[in-house]
């Protein structure tokens, strides 16, 4: 297998696993609640894919020094890439192609998704990541910018969908940054958790789900703001910051809160699609 594609097949495999790739089942449901055709829903979805490849590996790029000196993080996929770096970057040169093409041939504002979508990943992995505050205010940007490959012009109503997804990013940045503060501190990156702390983090992600239930108590049904706003009471327990074994539980810990997070706040989206898709409010 040349090793630009086997690249590509591990940025793909692990993401998914990890449950980072969600900006393209926001993407599909923007789609289809705009009633746009299947045809359209399907070739959005594979640029939204690529595009997905692309901003990954990128940020796999930028993060290989850390992540090689990470014993958390899979070695075998690092390893590989820190071998065949020209490949990363073939690889990467290969996507932006493609995407452009593929762009200038469907039009349809996928120009524009990728050079925001792209723009703002490249912008978070290149140094917002480790800026606090900035790096969840990039999340919230990265939140509107990824999905917008569903907008299709002249279907205003999916930018209220866009709004909500950028509220929803910024959560899972400040449930991610807590759940990657201990590495992040020792290897000296000041991430939002790192300098507020793990307890004030989460304080900061109920914040923004409070926030995205009176967005979507406003902007779409005040039935479906429950689904935030119950979110923001979903239990955490985290206990003092330990090192070795007790520090690896909490991480745990916070990926089980987070996987909770993700499911009810994905209910609220698939929600809000269904009422922009039978014309609530209308």
């Amino acid at each position: 297998m040349p090793p630009a594609l086997k690249i590509l097949l591990d940025v793909a495999s692990f993401r998914l696993r990890r449950l980072e790739m969600a900006n393209i089942a926001g993407a599909l449901a923007i789609a289809i609640a705009c009633h746009l055709s299947w045809p359209e829903v399907g070739y959005r979805g594979a640029f939204a894919f690529l595009l997905n490849l692309l901003v990954y590996l990128n940020n796999d790029w930028y993060d290989l020094d850390d992540d090689l000196a990470a014993a958390g993080k899979d070695q075998t996929k690092n390893a590989y890439l820190a071998t065949h770096l020209r490949a990363g970057l073939t690889a990467q040169l290969g996507l932006v192609v493609v995407l452009i093409a593929m762009a200038l041939w469907w039009g349809g504002g996928l120009l524009l998704a990728l050079a925001a979508g792209g723009g703002v990943c490249w912008a978070y992995s290149a140094g917002l990541k480790r800026l606090p505050g900035l790096d969840v205010l990039a999340m919230i940007a990265w939140g509107v910018a990824m999905p917008l490959v569903g907008l299709a012009p002249g279907h205003p109503e999916g930018w209220l969908l866009l709004g909500q997804l950028g509220l929803f990013s910024g959560v899972f940045e400040s449930i991610q940054v807590m759940r990657d503060h201990d590495t992040d501190k020792s290897a000296g990156v000041r991430t939002t958790a790192v300098v507020l702390g793990r307890p004030r983090a989460h304080l900061l992600a109920r914040a923004l789900m409070l926030a995205a239930g009176l967005y979507a108590g406003v902007c779409f049904s005040w039935w479906i703001a429950a689904l935030p706003l119950l979110a923001a009471l979903i239990p955490l327990r985290l206990a003092p910051t330990q090192p070795d074994q007790a520090g690896r539980d909490q991480a745990r810990a916070i990926d089980r809160y987070w996987n909770q997070v993700r499911i009810t706040l994905g209910l609220a989206m698939l929600a809000e699609a269904a009422f922009v898709y039978f014309g609530g409010g209308q």
